[in-house]
């Protein structure tokens, strides 16, 4: 059974997440730990737990997503992969950083690319993958239909929807990928979001003013 920790973590105020099972196998998804202190937090729990990372995994390349990129691959020696279709958006990590007046560690390249159709392995579990730009040209989203739950980036939030107005971003197309992708998952399937507290499919389906 898959166990979900989540940090927030970051300027940005981000949502990291540890998912890991009985093996104590585990993955990292998104880490915006961003300074000594949240690395340690992130660590402590790692640690404590006596979990073992096998992989990094972000759902898009946007710079609070990725920020602790480089310190979980280069503390753990776990690869990077995410969607090729960020890759432009990854490759603008330090132009981003700049922009807001970070201080940034670099990310390592990715070992491979991910798509829809493929999964994240570790221990005994895994997680399915789909496709779901919008927010980003590259965004994936990833899910357990035993566990029904899904962790969405910033796909889809508590009573609202990521922005789109982000280079490569596109409003129609992030509605369309909730609509498509999202939704026919189910209602009770729980969404872990890149922002902000957990929801589900069924209560965006009713009261987001995004989608109603």
């Amino acid at each position: 059974m898959i166990s979900i920790k989540s940090f927030t973590f970051g300027p940005f105020q981000e949502n990291t997440y540890v998912l890991s099972d009985e093996t104590l196998s585990c993955i990292v998804i998104d880490p915006g730990c961003y300074d000594a202190i949240e690395r340690a937090i992130l660590t402590k729990f790692i640690e404590e737990n006596k979990l073992i990372p096998k992989i990094l995994v972000n759902t898009h390349c946007h710079i609070d997503h990725m920020c602790g990129n480089g310190f979980v691959a280069e503390k753990y020696k776990v690869p990077l992969v995410f969607n090729k279709n960020d890759q432009r958006v990854f490759e603008a990590y330090y132009a981003t950083a700049n922009l807001y007046g970070l201080n940034v560690e670099p990310s390592p390249t990715p070992a491979n690319y991910i798509d829809e159709g493929d999964k994240i392995e570790f221990g005994n579990s895994s997680l399915d993958i789909v496709f779901t730009p919008g927010h980003s040209p590259g965004s994936i989203s990833f899910y357990n239909t035993e566990q029904k739950f899904i962790i969405a980036g910033d796909v889809l939030f508590y009573g609202s929807i990521g922005r789109s107005d982000l280079p490569g971003g596109n409003h129609e197309t992030l509605i369309n990928s909730i609509k498509t992708k999202l939704f026919p998952l189910g209602d009770d399937f729980k969404v872990y979001s890149g922002h902000g507290p957990e929801t589900t499919i069924g209560y965006e389906k009713m009261n987001n003013p995004f989608l109603v």
